[in-house]
């Protein structure tokens, strides 16, 4: 059964952010002075007196904003609010009541949900004199708070719970297990175009400026019976043209990938998979994690011959070694093989989990033995005589020789090679430990 969703909404740089982290009692929203960092919903559980709720964070609410972002930002404010069950309206202590917060205040009336009024950097004498002014908003009593010295949030959570009430049965029972899946790529490449189109709705920003997600948002959605947490991230850069705002937007990136189950890495059909590319694409497989590469924007180049052509063969040149690797073409824009991706990524997720009995991953290594021995080296006959995947997530086997120094590179990769034909394990990355009986 869903949580009780509660929204943290408000005019940009008074704290949303900040609070947002104090509430879920972990550092998962950026935080930066610079007004403007958060553009999308981002969602995380809280738990206060022994109640589980939904927290989701929002950009800046902007009501005559102008220009594509602003607007796109408050119609994600808008969308939130719908979705809430309870809207946490934050204002500011140091600045009093703004124009803004009256907008945002009789929006929020007309949308005759419960609001808890949260005056925030209330955090000395002086300051908490000038709550009180915040009551002419028309949304009850304010609640004085400091969302960076943590003062007052704990009778702020006590607030919501009461407001929230009783949690219906079942609705803070444990999920089920959902695979994650982290969308990765370089910036503007279409990762937000894929995750709406997947949801059938405009969930996050998405505009022609580079770089407009900034932070990796989870967004959780039921296919078949199947639950599945998608997490968009920001655009990847070189680490050499990264700074400030961009540089913590690619530290949750990889983290994102580090958490994830399977990673998605989505590359532009008008570049095919660059070096960048490669390298996410790279991270994912040492974190070992199940992995996809997604050509999007296939629209643009389908009814090119040459350019198919092209980008196919660049594509099968650039992964040699990697011809594990599910490759996909889709179009985010129209909808193109979308959902064959998500057909994929349960696909490998369950790769991932394979495991192969004892008994007839040795029965493989003898008729592999028979047929192929490793090369004697240094005049001694070099056998692998038994072995066992010892690990699932990912898939990790161990391999027993009597001379395990002495197996070449080349026999191992062949070894690899062999039990993907005979086992599958599709988009995932396998690890060996070759041991000395």
């Amino acid at each position: 059964m869903k949580k009780s969703v509660v929204a943290i909404v408000g005019r940009p740089n008074v704290g949303k952010s900040t609070l947002f982290n104090r509430l879920i009692r972990r550092r998962e929203a950026i935080v930066d002075d610079e007004p403007g960092i958060t553009r999308d919903r981002k969602s995380a559980d809280a738990e206060w007196e022994g109640r589980v709720f939904t927290v989701v964070d929002t950009g800046g609410f902007i009501p005559r904003g102008r220009g594509t972002m602003e607007k796109g930002v408050t119609r994600q404010v808008q969308l939130a609010v719908e979705e809430a069950d309870l809207v946490l309206f934050v204002t500011d202590a140091t600045t009093g009541i703004t124009d803004v917060d009256g907008e945002v205040a009789r929006l929020l009336r007309r949308r005759n949900k419960p609001v808890i009024l949260a005056v925030n950097k209330a955090d000395n004498p002086g300051r908490e004199t000038g709550v009180a002014e915040f009551i002419q908003l028309g949304l009850g009593e304010p609640l004085a708070i400091s969302a960076e010295g943590g003062i007052g949030t704990g009778d702020l959570l006590s607030r919501i719970v009461l407001v929230l009430g009783p949690a219906p049965n079942g609705a803070d029972e444990a999920e089920a297990e959902a695979v994650r899946l982290a969308v990765v790529g370089r910036p503007n490449v279409g990762k937000s175009t894929f995750v709406n189109s997947v949801l059938g709705e405009e969930r996050l920003l998405v505009t022609e400026i580079p770089g407009t997600t900034r932070d990796a948002v989870d967004v959780r959605l039921s296919v078949n019976g199947r639950d599945l947490v998608i997490v968009d991230t920001a655009g990847l850069r070189r680490r050499t043209k990264v700074a400030g705002v961009e540089y913590y937007s690619g530290l949750r990136t990889r983290r994102a990938v580090e958490k994830c189950d399977v990673a998605c890495v989505m590359a532009d059909a008008g570049e095919g998979l660059t070096q960048q590319d490669l390298m996410i694409l790279g991270e994912a497989i040492e974190n070992g994690k199940g992995v996809l590469a997604v050509i999007n924007k296939w629209d643009a180049v389908q009814n090119d011959v040459d350019a198919v052509r092209q980008i196919e063969e660049s594509v099968r040149y650039k992964l040699q070694g990697l011809e594990y690797v599910p490759v996909l073409r889709i179009s985010a824009k129209t909808g193109y093989n979308v959902r064959s991706v998500l057909t994929e990524v349960w696909a490998v997720a369950l790769e991932r989990k394979k495991r192969i009995g004892s008994a007839v991953f040795n029965r493989f290594l003898e008729d592999l033995g028979k047929q192929f021995q490793p090369p004697a080296l240094q005049g001694k006959r070099v056998r692998i005589l038994y072995g066992a995947q010892v690990q699932t997530g990912p898939p990790k086997f161990t391999l027993f020789s009597n001379f395990p120094q002495l197996i070449k590179e080349s026999y191992r990769k062949f070894v690899e090679k062999r039990i993907r034909e005979a086992f599958g394990f599709q988009g995932v990355p396998l690890v060996f430990s070759y041991r000395k009986k």
